[in-house]
Formats: C-alpha cells, structure tokens, sequence
C-alpha cells in the first residue's frame, strides 16, 4: 500500500510514523519550506498523548523537549487557591502531561520521521485531488503530481483536502478569543510542576512555568471574533485589549501579561460542525482537519496523536482499505465528538468545569478502553466494543 499524507504537522507527522511501524509504504507533502508550526503558541500534550506517543515509540523524541506537568492548581478571582490536584497520570514518567512550544512537538516529530526513513517533502502545496478507480492522484502547486492508495487530509484546521472534499463544511466561530503569550522575566506564582488554572470574573486564565523560569500563559475571552487584520495585530494592540479585563481581578494574570514584551499572539476559537464526514473514495481525514475543537480542553494534539495509532492498527489489521477507513472512523468518532462538544461547551459557558473539593482524591484512572485500542499489540476490531 502506498499512502500520501498531506501536511507535515503534528497530525501528518505521527500519522507516517505510525503507517510506517505498520509497515505501509508512506510519504509526506508539507506545503511550508520548513516545519514552520511555531506561531508563538505553546500546547500541552496529555497523558492519553503520551501513551499514544509511546505506542509509535516516539516518547524519547518528546521528552527531549519542553517539560512535565504533574499537577492542576485552580485559583478563583481574587487569587485564593481552591483546588490542586495530581494531573493524569503523574506517577508513570512517560505519560506525564508535557507543555512545550507546538514547533517543537513539530521538528521533534519530523526529526523522529527522517531518522526512520520516512521521506518527507517540504514545499509541496496541494491544488487538486483525482480520485480514480486504482488510484488516487495528488496535484501541486509546482506542477508536481503524486500518486498513491490512501490519501490522508492531514493539514489542520484550514484544511485543503477536507475543502476539496467537502466544500461545503467550514470551521464556525467557538464565541471565545484566545490570547497566549510567554515571559522569562515574570515567573507565575505555584510548585513545580504545576498548571494553574485561573476562573477570573471575565477572562478563563492559565499558566506553566518551565524550569528555566520562563513562564507559558493564555487567556479565553468572549466576544466577537476577529477579522484577519485584528489578529494581526501588533503585541502592544493585543496586550492593550486583554489587561483591562484581568486587571477586574486580584490574579497574577495582568502581571504576567504585562511582562511578555513581543511574545504575545491571539487566534478566534473555532471548531468543525458534528457529523463531519472523515473518508470518502481514497481520501481520509484525520487531526484538526476531521475534528477540530476549540481549544478549551487542551486536547487538539492528543486527539491527533490517538488518531494516528487507530488509523495504523486499522489498515494493519482489517481486511482492506475501505473496511480499515470505516473501521477508523467508527473507534474515533464517538470519543472526538464529545470533545467537540465538552470543549465547545467550556468555551460557550455552558458547560462548567469539574472542580474537586480541597482533600478529594484525584480522578479515576485512564480509560480501558482507549488503552485497548492504542495498544499496539492488540489487534484493532471492525467496530468498537460497547462501553461497559
């Protein structure tokens, strides 16, 4: 089999390392001259994307970079911490949440790509699709054409394939701006290791200190979204919209702010509508490009990552390709939509997030059947188990 994965990011990249350790003949067109994923936006990767990072043995290539998170702090308006708990699954250094830059997850993903032989192809922008009986044919922009059996939408939000595929489908407006930044000169406030999650009167607010004392920080804002030129604007514009509202508080969150200089950047919270449609013909979605979240729930690049696992064990283990991409759709589409949902929710205000009480033990442990289906060495069923 020959798969042409479209998009060299996060979701494009692990999707090749896990094809690859299935023994799938794959080859990556990234449309940037370089991993060029560094926005100025740092991400966590969460305990379920650790796992699945471990389950492409490409842990070691993340750890490498950014830091562990190994426990939530909650503080309210005024300051006063309310909760703190341990974070996922803390105890198993490997499945740690881990912050860091999202253009380092990305060189660190594509670096682990080309050690393993995977050919990646940068500047390859794509214009068309064929979809044809035996085939399917990528088209760019540089009059170069590519032929494979499977071909991946991997490219994000804004995404080429799923545009070709399903024009009518467009990312809506989540009713949230949000806002990220970072500083070396200010470090916020909490132990090691920690998260803190601020509920401010007008403004949702977190932050990670690194521990070389930079400190990563965003905020989630209501409000109508933003034109192109808005969110080009220049860091003082930025930063001049978002202190009045943190300044209503008795947080480090204005602090903070105020000492990023240039390191500040704002995006509109979008997400896809449910029931998107994931594979038609030869063509597949997976990523943002299938089911973008807003990012309340912080689980855009784990979602991602699980993805490329389940879509590797599917063409490894059913009967061929029509039944590996329906049978990835059917384990994936429950669990990403209710992200969609959850995340969406947080983000609207009309879904509020848990908050334990001051003593209470931590949640309960990782999800069995997720851990089924990330297993590698388990094989993957035409349809999912029902939940217990």
């Amino acid at each position: 089999m020959r798969v042409l994965v479209i998009g060299g990011g996060i979701a494009g990249t692990a999707t090749a390392l896990g094809l690859h350790k299935a023994g799938v003949d794959v080859t990556v067109f990234e449309a940037h001259p370089d991993t060029a994923e560094d926005i100025g936006a740092f991400l966590t990767l969460a305990s379920n994307g650790m796992r699945a990072l471990a389950e492409l043995d490409a842990t070691h290539a993340v750890t490498a970079v950014g830091f562990p998170l190994t426990s939530l702090r909650l503080l309210d308006s005024h300051g006063t911490e309310v909760a703190h708990a341990p974070l996922g699954e803390a105890d198993d250094p490997a499945l740690r949440y881990r912050c860091l830059r999202r253009g380092e997850l990305n060189a660190a993903l594509q670096g682990e790509a080309v050690r393993r032989g995977i050919r990646l192809r940068h500047g390859a922008r794509l214009v068309s699709v064929t979809d044809g009986p035996h085939e399917v044919t990528a088209h760019f922009a540089d009059g170069s054409t590519a032929g494979g059996d499977l071909l991946i939408g991997a490219d994000g939000l804004n995404s080429t394939v799923r545009g070709l595929l399903l024009p009518e489908v467009r990312p809506g407006y989540a009713g949230q701006r949000v806002y990220y930044g970072y500083t070396a000169t200010a470090s916020g406030p909490g132990p090691d290791g920690a998260i803190t999650m601020v509920r401010g009167s007008a403004t949702a607010f977190g932050y990670a200190v690194s521990p070389a004392g930079e400190t990563y920080w965003f905020a989630r804002a209501g409000g109508d979204p933003l034109s192109a030129g808005a969110l080009a604007a220049p860091p003082a514009v930025l930063r001049a919209q978002l202190l009045p509202l943190l300044r209503k508080d008795d947080t480090p969150a204005a602090a903070l702010v105020e000492a990023s200089a240039d390191a500040l950047m704002v995006t509109n919270a979008t997400e896809l509508p449910l029931g998107t449609a994931w594979h038609t013909g030869r063509v597949l979605l997976v990523g943002d490009a299938a089911h973008a979240a807003s990012p309340a729930t912080g689980q855009g690049a784990s979602m991602a990552l699980e993805d490329a696992v389940v879509l590797a064990k599917a063409l490894r283990d059913l009967p061929d390709q029509r039944a590996a991409c329906a049978g990835y759709e059917r384990h994936r589409l429950p669990r990403t939509e209710h992200n969609i949902t959850v995340s969406g929710g947080l983000t609207r205000g009309t879904r509020t997030p848990s908050r334990p009480a001051p003593g209470t033990p931590p949640p309960t442990g990782p999800d069995e059947r997720l851990i089924r289906q990330l297993a590698w060495d388990t094989p993957l069923s035409a349809t999912p188990p029902e939940p217990r």
